[in-house]
């Protein structure tokens, strides 16, 4: 299993069931009080509704689609990859040389960048437009992410909210005994899913949400820096140095090392 909004989903679910055991207190009542969910899933849903326009919404399916399946990106290592290949070809061949690769290029920004640069556009034109390509997706990630966010705010409060209704109820309901336990026992439901939705789902979903822009934006900023490298006719060398920033320490000793590994093979061959 390598989703890790999985393994800690199941993990929190299990936590929560294995601690409510350990304190004897009875399981099923998370099932028999459909009046807490009521309160917290619908409540928190209508709070969302209320902060948010429904054309930001409505992206809402394609997020958790989103952080069940992370997006398959290139690694930074690959990008290197291919900017030092691409670097030696424009150098030997010229810049358009590289026009025959643009349509291998899957991955729709750099492939935008890449027709720019070729087409001969000044090098600060591409810079800016590439920046703002870059800004404007990550202003709509951040809305995204604000939508989970948001909800882990509201579902503790509406959690507390529920307390209250369902001492209410307890309270009209003092003569029978049986009564009062279950409504005592509904409020403080209530809070625990409040407490669990906010913390365990909503706020973990909106980081997760984050993290994953983050990296995604980090690799674009690389792409960026690739191509306008090319554009300049910098030297394999000089680009896979200036791209090799981009990586962890751990990165950068892996690709020396394959690097060199390589190298001892062609010598090998020849």
């Amino acid at each position: 299993m390598k989703n890790s909004t999985l393994i800690g989903l199941l993990l929190g679910l299990g936590s929560l069931i294995v601690g409510m055991f350990l304190k004897g207190a009875p399981i099923s009542s998370l099932i028999s009080n459909p009046a807490a969910y009521v309160i917290i899933v619908l409540g928190t849903v209508a709070s969302v509704c209320m902060a948010f326009p429904m054309r930001e919404l409505s992206k809402v399916p394609k997020l958790f689609k989103l952080i069940f399946n992370e997006p398959k990106l290139l690694s930074r290592q690959e990008v290197i990859g291919m900017f030092v290949e691409w670097a030696s070809i424009t150098r030997r061949e010229g810049l358009l040389a590289l026009e025959a690769r643009v349509e291998e290029i899957e991955d729709p920004f750099l492939k935008s960048g890449m027709r720019m640069i070729i087409d001969g556009n000044d090098q600060d034109f591409v810079h800016d437009v590439l920046l703002e390509d870059i800004a404007a997706t990550e202003d709509r990630h951040k809305t995204g992410a604000l939508i989970f966010s948001q909800a882990g705010m509201y579902a503790p409060t509406l959690g507390v909210l529920g307390a209250v209704v369902g001492l209410i109820a307890a309270l009209g309901n003092l003569a029978e005994m049986e009564k009062l336990a279950h409504a005592v026992a509904g409020a403080f439901v209530a809070t625990v899913l409040g407490i669990f939705t906010g913390y365990v789902l909503w706020h973990p979903i909106s980081n997760k949400l984050k993290r994953l822009s983050k990296r995604e934006m980090q690799l674009k900023l690389m792409m960026v820096e690739g191509l306008l490298s090319i554009q300049s006719g910098v030297s394999t060398t000089a680009i896979q140095q200036k791209l090799s920033v981009f990586l962890t320490p751990t990165e950068r000793r892996e690709m020396a090392e394959k690097g060199e590994t390589d190298r001892e093979q062609k010598a090998a061959s020849a």
